[in-house]
């Protein structure tokens, strides 16, 4: 297939091909800020909306925890919620510029991404290495405000972070790396509020990982072609015309694995009530919409069936929040 050299909207000189021109980011920050905007996504919110989902349903799911030695219900941490939104937009920041750094010999060569501030000479390596370190020392700050397993727990995942830009050289399976990556959110919002792990979150990372599998399928698909002639690797290569078959396993397993997360969290009938299960039924509709919708060789349409996913993250956040006012409501049922 022939490469695409330009996207349908060329850029400014100093704007990016794959990103919105009209964001708060070209209205409010100074023009030499724009670089480290684009190096950090600031223009494109969708990344940190997808880190922070799972952190913000685990942190909605642990207070409903029906523990061995007690029944905690009772609505999300406020101050938790608040972190885990600072620390997404920090870490995910930090991410897609050591992302950058590592790929911007394959950013120069692929249509969509040639127009990014390292590729473009806009940044050079040295500069974008510190605003790297000051990312990470904001998502240091944020860390140090759990307790410490949580801590520990938030910097284990730094091994997966680190490996994951060079998983597109090695394996089709580069999606499933991010995935890892972005879910660690469900671990940590129940090590934050429980000071532990137990099933729960364990079943919830594991759905969240085979949601992430799936809508950055639907996104690779954007660069399918361009890919093929760089050599990058994607599971959007691998499934091809097969993606919607896919889609149906890796949706259909991360909604069986949630709902297997609130099963485990109501022994003793005291945890997640009703409110949580619709939530989970009206995701699996969103997703069955982004599944019947999905063109592969429509780029616009695989970018906004991608954004899609925050409001299926608001879906299951919404649906844990009303749970916990259920049962807050009426207790004599639990």
């Amino acid at each position: 297939m022939p490469m695409r050299l330009h996207h349908p909207s060329t850029p400014s000189s100093d704007r990016v091909a794959d990103a919105p021109s009209d964001t708060w980011v070209y209205r409010v920050l100074p023009r030499p800020f724009w670089p480290y905007a684009q190096l950090a996504r600031w223009d494109r919110p969708i990344g940190w909306q997808l880190l922070m989902w799972p952190c913000w349903w685990s942190a909605a799911l642990a207070p409903q925890w029906a523990a061995p030695s007690a029944v905690h219900i009772g609505l999300p941490d406020l101050w938790h919620l608040v972190l885990f939104l600072v620390g997404s937009v920090a870490m995910r920041g930090a991410g897609c510029t050591y992302n950058d750094l590592v790929d911007r010999d394959i950013d120069a060569r692929v249509a969509r991404t040639r127009s990014r501030p390292l590729p473009s000479g806009r940044v050079s390596g040295l500069q974008a290495k510190a605003f790297l370190v000051f990312q990470a020392l904001v998502g240091l700050a944020v860390l140090l405000q759990f307790n410490l397993f949580a801590i520990l727990l938030g910097i284990a995942s730094l091994a997966i972070v680190a490996v994951y830009p060079f998983l597109k050289r090695v394996t089709d399976w580069p999606q499933l790396g991010l995935g890892f990556a972005f879910s660690w959110g469900a671990l940590m919002g129940w090590a934050a509020y429980w000071g532990t792990l137990s099933l729960p979150p364990v079943l919830l990372y594991a759905g969240a990982v085979l949601w992430t599998v799936g809508y950055d399928t639907i996104y690779a698909h954007q660069d399918r072609e361009d890919d093929a002639l760089v050599g990058v690797r994607s599971t959007a290569r691998l499934f091809g015309s097969r993606t919607k078959t896919a889609l149906v396993l890796l949706y259909g397993g991360a909604i069986a694995l949630f709902g297997a997360a609130y099963l485990v969290a109501n022994a003793g009938n005291a945890g997640p009530s009703w409110p949580a299960y619709a939530g989970l039924l009206l995701g699996a509709v969103q997703m069955g919409w982004q599944i019947r919708n999905l063109s592969i060789d429509d780029p616009d349409e695989c970018l906004k069936l991608f954004k899609s996913n925050s409001l299926f993250g608001w879906i299951v956040f919404l649906g844990l929040v009303f749970s916990s006012l259920w049962i807050l409501s009426f207790p004599r049922i639990y």
